[in-house]
């Protein structure tokens, strides 16, 4: 029989503290009509009326259709991905093809000098890139500015120490093709490019179906000013696949998205024999066992909510020893409960600064509907519910669309029948699962054939020393969670969370470059895997 457990009384409708009014108002001058003036008045050669368009062949360009899209903020109307067919997108691809054949040979000092005032444009913009991502995705204030900061920041570090990575190197035969998701624009898909251009390669980008559009677009047209050959098309990936995995042109595939969507790019580029970096999900695990630091888990458990979970390395799953369960509830419940969720630019008073909160609304009320259904179904097949968060009215707007929000849950022990067993909720959902033995832990926090990261948190070093190995994760902390990571730290995945080169650091540089003949990067690849 399962373990019961009573659930959290759910508390009255919560009314705001004598010292934090409810807010009345968004900030001024955040609205999304603000930015989108802003990105017409930064790059008028992007932005047209109210649609963004078409980078490619160095040119902005009108094609496509531009599907309406909405906010996850508020549900207001902003502007949505400009879709091309594969046709257009194949043109495209043949004029990166050609701008590449042009910058490869374009001497790194030149190049360098581009990518660093591509750099500074970008700081110049900081903090409309960061208020786009705040209305395009739903980045609380705090995130989105370290999203745009990650990605200055971690670019910087290569320009300032490319000369020895690229020593005995050269460029790839064709562009690099970037097909990323939507939740990190800024700090995963322009940080990459950038470095790939870097590097002597043309570079291709295809904004994301769900959001960050505007975003991406100003970027993209900051980089074209100061000569970087980028691409930036938008379209599904079945009307663009063809295009951005097929192509002969194409001399790598860099993907950050799903397991199905994946699978189908690694079959891809494995009948091919092209060049791939494949980043896909897991469902990451925190491992309790024999473990006494309670107070060090109930501080680290809201800050695992940033950004609502929607995050490639976010922590899911908690297998505890049943031996340990009360005392970990006693931790664990107090600290979810401490978790802040409303709307980003949501003010008590003008002059007020923009809330600090650990998330705001999910990528599109679909998702959360999704979220919530498998919730509930997992709840009827047996799941017990240990938490269920509730809206705080003064972190929204009075009659404000609230449908793309989702509240903090945990559940106990969900079905094997139930998506929430076995893959990443990626959303505020956390499922418990209890185990008595060693064996059990390690196959509990292996339950999805691979992961980005893993912790396991005890308080005997020769315990975790033995386990640790056994965790198939790229990164494993000792109590601590782990990160994709910056700069010269390297990045992952075992099993079915990663397919083709490792990245991070010199990694990705020789990810997207050329070596010695029969060279081997390191890698998960079908026929090997190499750690560094």
């Amino acid at each position: 029989m399962a373990p019961t457990h009573t659930p959290d009384p759910q508390p009255p409708t919560p009314r705001p503290p004598a010292d934090r009014p409810a807010v009345t108002l968004m900030k001024p001058g955040t609205a999304y009509a603000n930015a989108w003036q802003r990105c017409r008045d930064a790059a008028p050669e992007a932005f047209r009326d109210d649609r963004v368009l078409n980078l490619w062949g160095a040119a902005w360009r009108p094609d496509g259709r531009s599907l309406p899209a909405a906010t996850p903020v508020d549900g207001t109307p902003i502007a949505g991905s400009p879709r091309l067919d594969g046709t257009i997108a194949h043109q495209a691809v043949r004029a990166a093809f050609d701008q590449h054949r042009a910058w490869r040979h374009v001497p790194l000092p030149e190049r360098r000098a581009r990518i660093a005032a591509t750099l500074d444009a970008l700081c110049a913009h900081r903090d409309l890139l960061a208020l786009l991502l705040v209305w395009e995705i739903g980045k609380p204030w705090r995130l989105a500015l370290a999203d745009v900061d990650r990605a200055i920041d971690g670019v910087r570090w290569y320009v300032d120490g490319i000369e020895p990575m690229l020593t005995d190197r050269a460029p790839l035969d064709g562009p690099v093709s970037n097909i990323a998701s939507w939740n990190y624009p800024m700090s995963v898909l322009v940080h990459a490019v950038l470095v790939q251009a870097l590097a002597g390669n043309a570079v291709i980008a295809k904004t994301p179906t769900d959001g960050g559009v505007a975003c991406l677009t100003l970027a993209a047209a900051l980089a074209a000013r100061e000569g970087v050959p980028l691409t930036l098309v938008g379209g599904t990936g079945r009307e663009l696949s063809q295009a951005l995995v097929r192509a002969p042109e194409i001399g790598c595939v860099s993907f950050v998205g799903g397991r199905d969507t994946g699978a189908a790019v690694a079959t891809a580029v494995a009948d091919l024999g092209k060049r791939h970096i494949l980043e896909q999900e897991g469902l990451n695990t925190w491992g309790i066992w024999d473990f006494s630091g309670w107070d060090r888990l109930g501080a680290v458990i809201p800050k695992l909510f940033d950004y609502g979970k929607q995050r490639c390395t976010a922590y899911p799953r908690f297998v505890v020893q049943r031996s340990l369960f009360d005392t970990f509830l006693a931790a664990y419940l107090p600290a979810i409960r401490a978790v802040r969720v409303g709307h980003p630019l949501a003010v008590a008073a003008p002059a007020d600064p923009l809330p600090d909160l650990d998330f705001g609304p999910l990528i599109h009320a679909a998702k959360a509907k999704e979220l919530t259904d498998q919730v509930a179904e997992a709840v009827d097949r047996g799941a017990v519910p240990l938490h269920r968060g509730r809206p705080d009215p003064a972190r929204f707007l009075p009659g404000q669309d609230t449908t793309a929000y989702v509240h903090p849950m945990a559940l106990l022990n969900p079905p094997p029948s139930s998506p929430l067993h076995h893959a990443e909720p990626f959303g505020p959902v956390d499922t418990i699962v209890l185990v008595d033995t060693e064996a059990e832990l390690l196959a509990a926090m292996n339950a999805s054939n691979g992961a980005l990261v893993a912790t396991l948190a005890t308080d005997d070093r020769t315990v975790y020393d033995r386990l640790a190995p056994q965790i198939r994760a790229f990164k494993t902390g000792h109590g601590v969670p782990r990160s994709r990571g910056d700069r010269d730290e390297l990045f992952g995945g075992f099993g079915a969370s990663w397919r083709g080169s490792f990245v991070g650091g010199d990694l990705l540089v020789r990810a997207v470059t050329q070596g010695p003949a029969g060279e081997q990067p390191p890698g998960n690849f079908p026929e090997y895997q190499l750690m560094p």
